[in-house]
């Protein structure tokens, strides 16, 4: 029995050529299906390098991260906490806790530098169970210039329910520093974030029980049609059914077989290994206000004519000084303004040829040839669409 390579999961029709070879006798059979097993592989070998991993263009719905958010207070800074003049928050904040605390201080007893209101974010995992740590990052609320040498005071993290899902606690990483004196200040990074590795301990699990599904959804990371069915028809290649099936442009459900009823984790294991090419749309991303220019492999232009010339004014003035001769009875020193101005046409440039370009490098070697910058570049591309000569289409972003 022909054991489904690699090569022929990537292409279902050969196992169909194969099943009409039994008609033929066993030498011809034989001949046959190395014949076809060398075009398997000579095909495989020859897209590998352009082939991605499913798990690496798709989400598996259900396995998400969770955003929290919490709000909390940082003490032991240097002095670079919130002023409590200005941060009545930080003022309430910190009172409120004291008070938890058995401590009743007065309003002219907080009036220290060393305490701060933080934002405390992170995110949780898929299937984080109780107890386990996560990442949290802290962040400056108030007025505060530095967070160097804080530690975060027992913050609750909140899902978007308004459950706590999550406890943070700990000292403060700060990647930036902030140095001042009398004439100059140094600073490098942001003095005001930092991170608490596994500074929050999991409170909550978020329910979702993956091994009984029926069904599972896949969502692309870029929506396609085309990149969509090679990820259904790739499935169904190697599992041998028709489980995969494309809902729209952006979803492919996969009813799950007999066979990994019961341990969807094992199906969705073997499916998310399998490569297929994903396909895109001709389009060319532009950034005006940086000139950066990204075109995809599939942008063709039609052969068109191009000319590009600036118009360039240049104004100089400059100062003159007149004065009477040396001898003269008669006569006062002036000083008069002179401008000279020059035009500068474009009169060298010339109509340029574009030709039909078949590979991006062709197009990009026809533009260049042109001698423009980004920025013209741009003007040029958008034009060039504008005539209809461009098979893609255009984004400012």
């Amino acid at each position: 029995m022909i054991k489904k390579t690699d090569a022929f999961h990537r292409f279902p029709s050969l196992i169909k050529l194969l099943e009409i070879t039994n008609f033929f006798s066993s030498t011809k059979k034989l001949l046959l299906i190395l014949t076809l097993s060398l075009f398997a592989i000579n095909i495989f070998n020859s897209s590998a390098h352009t082939a991605s991993r499913i798990k690496d263009i798709t989400d598996f719905e259900g396995v998400r991260d969770n955003m929290l958010v919490g709000y909390g207070l940082v003490v032991g800074l240097s002095g670079t906490g919130d002023s409590m003049k200005n941060g009545h928050f930080t003022k309430q904040s910190l009172k409120a806790m004291l008070n938890r605390l058995g401590v009743k201080p007065t309003d002219a007893g907080l009036d220290s530098k060393n305490v701060a209101a933080v934002m405390v974010t992170a995110k949780l995992p898929p299937f984080s169970r109780k107890g386990s740590r996560i990442d949290v990052t802290v962040s400056s609320l108030g007025d505060s210039s530095s967070l160097l040498g804080g530690t975060l005071l027992v913050t609750p993290i909140l899902g978007a329910d308004g459950e706590v899902y999550a406890v943070a606690q700990g000292q403060l990483a700060v990647g930036g520093f902030s140095a001042a004196g009398n004439a100059e200040t140094i600073t490098k990074g942001v003095p005001t974030s930092a991170r608490i590795a596994n500074g929050g301990i999991v409170e909550r699990e978020v329910k979702f029980e993956l091994a009984n599904l029926k069904n599972v959804k896949m969502t692309l990371r870029n929506p396609d049609f085309t990149t969509a069915r090679r990820i259904a028809m790739a499935i169904n290649a190697f599992l041998g059914t028709s489980a995969a099936t494309v809902i729209d442009t952006t979803t492919v459900q996969i009813l799950v077989p007999r066979d990994y009823q019961g341990n969807v984790v094992n199906l969705l294991t073997d499916v998310e290994q399998l490569r297929i090419v994903p396909d895109q749309l001709a389009r060319v991303i532009i950034d005006e206000q940086s000139g950066i220019i990204v075109m995809g492999e599939n942008v063709r232009i039609s052969t068109v004519a191009i000319a590009q010339g600036n118009l360039t004014i240049r104004i100089s003035e400059a100062q003159q000084v007149s004065q009477p001769g040396p001898f003269a009875e008669v006569g006062t020193t002036q000083t008069t303004e002179r401008t000279d101005v020059g035009v500068d046409q474009g009169a060298d440039n010339r109509l340029a040829v574009v030709n039909e370009s078949i590979t991006l490098q062709e197009m990009v070697n026809g533009l260049n040839a042109l001698g423009i910058g980004p920025r013209d570049m741009i003007t040029i591309l958008q034009a060039i669409k504008a005539a209809g000569a461009m098979q893609a289409s255009i984004e400012v972003m």
